[in-house]
């Protein structure tokens, strides 16, 4: 007879692979932890494999086990999703819808999408919540936030729906009057070490231990996008700032582009972030769709430097 695992033993695998242990699965699944290895036993019986190694306190997957891992992972996700759909068709118009942004979503994007939420929806309450690095994804894992709009930390939780929408990016500046932008020339590595350098800190731990291009000996650690802005505007330090954010002060002079080779300009991800068992009602996903419509159309890197940095006399004259 064929195996047919059932969701609850696929979900009691993950939760062992996870924590490690038979005893810290048990815990978090507020089961005697008999019955979590009963639940193994069975499940290693159907599929005739072996998951894991017993050795100690310690249970190690086995090569088969990390095999069946992923496949596992798929399955619940999908089961999941199903329930999610499912779930959203018998619901109707949502009462309320909290949502939760990355400081990295264009602030004209904002405005826009909430200006035609309110007019296509003026029933719904909505509370939004914007926050740096690892803030959106933990709002949504903890149900704070119906929704999020962010990039993604590199901590996988399958319980999470991710969807690319769009994009953004971050550029090095300085303000005008800043000794790194009277240098007039590329700027090295060396005349940024003992410049300040500001920062924003993970307020949600989730990225602990991890610094995205800083480069600088010297930091100044903030809370928030907002701050940082302030700081560099008033010439206290340089950093990365959203390229949204500082076109107008780049266009109007009073902030510039650090010519930084050692600053990575990549392109900064952004995700559409919910639950897996918790459906997008209709002004839910309406404000997703318009979220992606609007960042899926925002400029690159290089089309945006093209855009704030003026072309040579020689060439304008061409």
């Amino acid at each position: 007879m064929d195996a047919n695992p059932t969701l609850d033993q696929l979900q009691v695998f993950l939760t062992v692979a996870e924590t490690g242990s038979f005893s810290a699965a048990s815990r978090v699944l507020n089961r005697a932890q008999s019955v979590v290895s009963y639940t193994i036993a069975n499940l290693e019986a159907q599929l005739e494999v072996s998951l894991f190694e017993r050795s100690g306190r310690q249970s190690k997957l086995t090569d088969e086990g990390r095999a069946m891992l992923e496949d596992a992972r798929r399955i619940v996700a999908g089961l999941q999703e199903m329930r999610s759909r499912a779930k959203g068709l018998k619901q109707g118009l949502e009462a309320e819808v909290s949502l939760v942004l990355s400081t990295m979503v264009p602030a004209e994007a904002v405005v826009e999408v909430l200006r035609e939420f309110r007019e296509e929806f003026p029933t719904v309450s909505l509370t939004l919540n914007v926050g740096e690095l690892g803030m959106v994804m933990e709002m949504v894992r903890s149900r704070k936030a119906l929704i999020g709009i962010g990039g993604a930390v590199s901590q996988q939780d399958d319980g999470l729906v991710l969807e690319k929408i769009g994009h953004s990016f971050m550029v090095p500046v300085a303000a005008s009057d800043h000794a790194l932008a009277k240098l007039h020339r590329p700027v090295t590595l060396a005349d940024v070490r003992e410049e300040v350098q500001m920062v924003v800190m993970d307020m949600s731990g989730l990225t602990n231990g991890r610094d995205f291009n800083v480069l600088s000996y010297k930091t100044w650690r903030v809370s928030d996008i907002a701050t940082k802005y302030q700081l560099i505007k008033g010439g206290l330090g340089w950093g990365g700032l959203p390229a949204s954010l500082v076109r107008t002060d780049i266009m109007n002079g009073s902030l510039k582009v650090l010519d930084l080779d050692a600053y990575e300009l990549g392109e900064y991800p952004l995700y559409s972030l919910r639950k897996a068992d918790t459906p997008a009602g209709p002004a839910s996903q309406w404000l997703i769709d318009g979220f992606e419509k609007r960042l899926s159309k925002c400029p690159d890197n290089k089309s945006f430097m093209n855009i704030v940095r003026p072309m040579p006399l020689k060439d304008a004259a061409e």
